[in-house]
């Protein structure tokens, strides 16, 4: 059975924590350290992942046009549900990715947007976290699937 297969919508940078996300064409991934240049790298959350679906959800639950900048996230990806699927593989462009758990929302969403935080919380709305396997290049466009287990 073949599951459906998504694009890379967004991509940002963190320069520092709690600094701002900086918009990118395209970041290097680096095995077992994460996004090039970007704040967080290193240990189990690497990367961190988010759906436009769910984010669409999330804005029409709130009633307001929310950016998905603050989710703080480093890639927002469409056609791919993240619901339940720790310890599974993504392919993004020409890197693979090790799902390894949900980002659970923390209350940094509500000083951005009120009700942020509890919307995020429902169906892994809040992303996922993972390690990075392959070296190369994610850039907006790419094609994003499951691997087979």
């Amino acid at each position: 059975m073949s599951e459906a297969s998504g694009r890379v919508e967004r991509i940002w940078i963190k320069r520092a924590r709690g600094g701002p996300m900086d918009a990118v064409p395209s970041a290097r991934a680096v095995a077992g350290s994460g996004l090039e240049g970007n704040a967080d790298r290193g240990g189990k959350r690497q990367v961190t992942l988010f759906s436009a679906e769910c984010w669409a959800d999330v804005r029409a639950e709130l009633g307001v046009d929310v950016d998905p900048r603050l989710r703080r996230a480093n890639l927002l990806v469409s056609g791919i549900d993240f619901s339940g699927r720790r310890g599974r593989t993504l392919r993004i462009g020409d890197c693979r990715i090790l799902v390894r758990g949900e980002t659970v929302p923390c209350r940094s969403m509500d000083e951005t947007q009120p009700g942020l935080q509890e919307a995020l919380r429902p169906d892994w709305r809040g992303g996922v976290y993972g390690e990075v396997l392959d070296d190369g290049v994610i850039s907006l466009g790419d094609a994003v699937a499951w691997l087979p287990d």
